[in-house]
């Protein structure tokens, strides 16, 4: 009997998946889509690999969050038929100092996680929901969570200190990085295509959520990201880098209440906050309002100065590689990127960005560059079979 496997990424209003199948031993796209509206008017999407509808209607929010995961765990397992759901994945953003791999979810785990929520108050509390939802539905079924954080566990030591006093420093608080998933499929992905992958490489995950990572011979040494998903780039709806002198000057001086600083620097800062337009970057490209136009330019400064800072973590840059939503459409701003690093032998095949082609480095260019399709899911799928196998042993 084929087996089949779902991967859930589960945010505050949506709840996106993908559906994977075993057949000879090799996983294949089945289908994916996502749910929107959670909180108000959940909608059910699903489509075929090729981008297919197959599948669109409305659930009934009255229902909860556990009936609208039911819904879509039976189209699934209808989906799949003949083959059985053998297992779900989840996309779990924070595994904290001890999971440099996927594992099997427990009562004991589910704690451990649950104790990380803070250090990513937008992603952990929704994730966990999601493993808790299924648990409760179907009780029997293996549960596999897949960190964000773990690709980066193996830094240099020397890379996630924090210069903080040995009382702090001692409680967890070191540089973790996330879009650890991300990372992993650029890895699996980029020696495939180019022979320098195993090389120097700084891969750009730009979407609503954006960092970058530096690889050395296919492991993370340095990222952006820091202790939470606040640091690094400017994003969406967050701030990325600031001075921890200038928050300290908002709660003292200006007397912001915590929760209220911590909901703007979420959810109000980022593109959103210096465009006063929109944290989408379609719009802002499209925008003729100067405030956008600076949201733009500050996203791709921030991504220059980033790449010098990492390509120095990584001794040099043979491959600089884009992905993500904005990573793998935005052919502005990648020109803007790679124009911006010249002073690194970057130079771009301007014909082939324009067309989305996934090779856009010009002949003369002394660094490869490359888009890389992001695909989370397909290596949370992957994990989940490894954990389910081993499991099984």
């Amino acid at each position: 009997m084929s087996r089949g496997f779902v991967c859930f990424n589960a945010g505050s209003s949506s709840l996106k998946f993908a559906v994977y199948a075993e057949w000879d031993g090799a996983l294949a796209l089945s289908s994916r889509g996502q749910v929107d509206g959670l909180d108000h008017a959940p909608r059910l999407v699903a489509r075929a690999p090729d981008g297919k509808t197959i599948e669109e209607r409305q659930l009934d929010a009255r229902s909860g969050y556990a009936a609208i995961l039911s819904a879509v765990v039976g189209w699934v397992e209808h989906h799949l038929a003949p083959a059985q759901l053998a297992a779900v994945g989840h996309r779990v953003v924070h595994g904290g100092n001890r999971h440099a791999g996927p594992a099997l979810v427990t009562p004991g785990l589910l704690a451990e996680l649950a104790a990380l929520s803070p250090l990513a108050p937008l992603h952990q509390p929704h994730n966990l929901e999601a493993i808790g939802a299924m648990a409760r539905l179907h009780p029997g079924l293996p549960q596999v969570a897949c960190f964000d954080t773990a690709f980066h566990l193996g830094n240099p030591r020397i890379s996630r200190l924090y210069a903080l006093p040995g009382d702090l420093a001692g409680d967890g608080l070191v540089r973790y990085g996330f879009h650890g998933l991300s990372y992993e499929h650029v890895a699996t992905a980029l020696p495939a295509v180019e022979p320098r992958a195993r090389g120097r490489v700084v891969a750009a995950h730009l979407g609503s959520g954006a960092s970058m990572c530096a690889l050395v011979d296919g492991k993370s040494v340095a990222s952006t990201m820091g202790f939470s998903a606040l640091d690094g780039l400017p994003m969406a709806t967050r701030c990325g880098d600031i001075d921890p002198g200038l928050l300290l000057y908002l709660l003292q001086e200006k007397q912001i209440a915590p929760e209220v600083l911590e909901r703007q620097l979420y959810h109000d800062a980022g593109l959103l906050g210096v465009s006063g337009v929109s944290g989408d970057m379609r719009e802002l490209l499209a925008s003729a309002e100067p405030r956008a136009r600076d949201a733009v330019d500050l996203f791709v400064y921030r991504i220059g100065r980033e790449l010098g800072s990492l390509v120095a973590a990584a001794g040099g840059l043979d491959v600089l590689v884009f992905t993500g939503g904005i990573g793998e459409h935005a052919a502005a701003i990648r020109a803007r990127v790679c124009e911006q690093a010249a002073w690194l032998g970057v130079r771009l095949d301007a014909e082939a960005n324009a067309a989305g082609s996934p090779r856009i480095h010009s002949p003369d260019s002394a660094v490869a560059v490359w888009v890389v399709a992001a695909d989370e899911e397909g290596v949370i799928a992957r994990q989940t079979r490894t954990v389910v196998d081993g499991r099984a042993r």
